[in-house]
């Protein structure tokens, strides 16, 4: 059943919207597109726009620009730092949809070793800010998986948003904070053109090729890949590593450090143009089922940190709609997947060994491989679009502000930089009380700390 009204929605990104897209503007397109069978959406990139959608009025809206460009809309589905530069929308009416798929803050303690404290400490600090902020203010919340819906329900829970008027609307506080995984698209992939093979010199059509599929990132792994990869080629010749996408199409996102790495070690090792490939440019999104469909088996890994234990490997996603067997260091939500669902193999982190041995068995056993082929044609129909956007859709459907937004809101909004002086936390002490039970509450307590008080001195005496 539809939604009764069709809603004027706002889908805004930072990220760019264009033939060559990374992860945030791929999820906005089809959160974009999936809203727009019932509703009319706008679909808004504050870097660059240049693509089009029949359903959806994609735009670019500078900063300045913004305001105006969601004027009509009822509800605001936002991703990033938006709110950071748009603070207006935090204190507009609005009906806000924060999507959190994306722990930044955990990605960025890895990002940016290696550089100054200071530095660290500043970028930290604005992300968690940023979300402080959105997680006070959003109506409804986005994550990618039940990992991930436990750290931003801790979030929730410390700014006061798991309170009596959520709760009570809904006991499970689906309705606040659901589950959205990054999702795949309905129908198989269709080859367009060329993608690794006859088109990349060094690949045959008859070499075994292993595909790292998304960007090259400091928490990710590609070293201990290189070295795993330099141990099959020595007994298995035909073996071919291809990196899809080493350079960003956001250029406000630099070339990463394990990207230079992981180049200069696989020159040092004699593999760069015989077993190790580099795909320089990022692959249209329109165009990347051209190279999965060349490629034996899908790899992602990584080392276990904090990042991995919330991270959405959303290039696995692609590895599944292509039929790829996977291999992934364990840890993440998606190692968990894998072995549960008989989708490939997992290793111990920085293992080249282990990781040799999956990538052989998922390359040469045709009958695993099969398996894990028809293994993830089924787990898949989970994370086609439509699924995975379901608790959006319903939410758009009829969207509301937060049962505990409004003028008697209880919401942590500040919280002490410093720590607070004891007549200061006396006062505050007294507030709370005043605000639950009036006068009288706060009379019988300071009776009670009185009389506590002077025991504790008759008792010390």
């Amino acid at each position: 059943m539809g939604p009764s009204v069709s809603r004027r929605i706002a889908v805004v990104t930072p990220d760019v919207l264009s033939l060559k897209m990374a992860g945030p503007a791929i999820r906005a397109y089809n959160i974009a597109e999936q809203l727009s069978r019932t509703h009319e959406v706008k679909l808004i990139s504050t870097t660059s726009c240049e693509i089009e959608h029949p359903q959806v009025s994609c735009s670019f809206a500078p900063w300045h620009a913004l305001q105006e460009a969601v004027g009509d809309a009822s509800v605001v589905v936002l991703q990033g730092f938006v709110s950071a530069r748009a603070p207006w929308l935090l204190r507009s009416e609005k009906v806000l949809v924060i999507d959190l798929y994306d722990p930044l803050h955990l990605e960025q303690l890895e990002q940016l070793k290696g550089e100054s404290t200071q530095r660290r400490r500043a970028t930290l600090d604005i992300t968690v800010r940023m979300f402080n902020e959105q997680i006070v203010r959003g109506d409804f919340f986005l994550c990618a998986s039940e990992e991930q819906r436990q750290l931003w329900l801790g979030h929730l829970g410390a700014f006061g948003r798991l309170n009596p008027e959520n709760y009570q609307a809904d006991d499970t506080l689906r309705r606040l904070l659901a589950v959205c995984p990054f999702g795949a698209a309905e129908a198989p992939p269709v080859r367009t053109g060329l993608g690794i093979r006859g088109a990349v010199p060094g690949i045959g059509d008859k070499d075994k090729v292993i595909l790292w599929a998304g960007g090259v990132y400091n928490w990710l792994d590609p070293l201990t890949l290189v070295r795993a990869v330099d141990r099959l080629c020595r007994v298995h010749d035909d073996v071919r590593l291809f990196f899809l996408g080493m350079k960003h199409p956001n250029p406000e996102i630099v070339d990463t450090h394990v990207a230079d790495q992981t180049r200069a070690l696989s020159h040092e090792l004699g593999l760069t143009g015989k077993y190790v490939f580099f795909h320089e440019e990022w692959t249209p999104y329109a165009e990347r089922q051209n190279y999965l469909l060349d490629a034996d088996v899908g790899v992602s890994t990584h080392v276990n940190h904090l990042e991995t234990q919330f991270a959405f490997r959303t290039r696995v996603l692609d590895y599944l709609w292509a039929s790829l067997p996977v291999v992934s260091t364990r840890g993440d939500t998606f190692a968990r997947l894998i072995e549960a669902e008989g989708l490939g193999l997992t290793v111990p982190e920085q293992d080249p060994a282990s990781l040799s041995e999956a990538l052989a068995l998922a390359l040469y056993d045709i009958d695993f491989a099969d398996s894990c082929r028809a293994n993830g044609a089924r787990v898949l129909q989970r994370f086609t679009w439509p699924r995975a956007l379901e608790p959006l859709t319903r939410f758009c459907d009829d969207p509301s502000r937060a049962p505990d937004a409004g003028p008697e809101q209880r919401r942590f909004v500040r919280y002490p930089t410093t720590p607070p002086t004891p007549v200061a936390q006396e006062l505050r002490r007294a507030l709370v009380l005043a605000r639950q039970g009036g006068v009288r509450l706060v009379t019988e307590r300071a009776a009670v700390r009185i009389g506590r008080g002077l025991r504790d001195r008759k008792h010390h005496a």
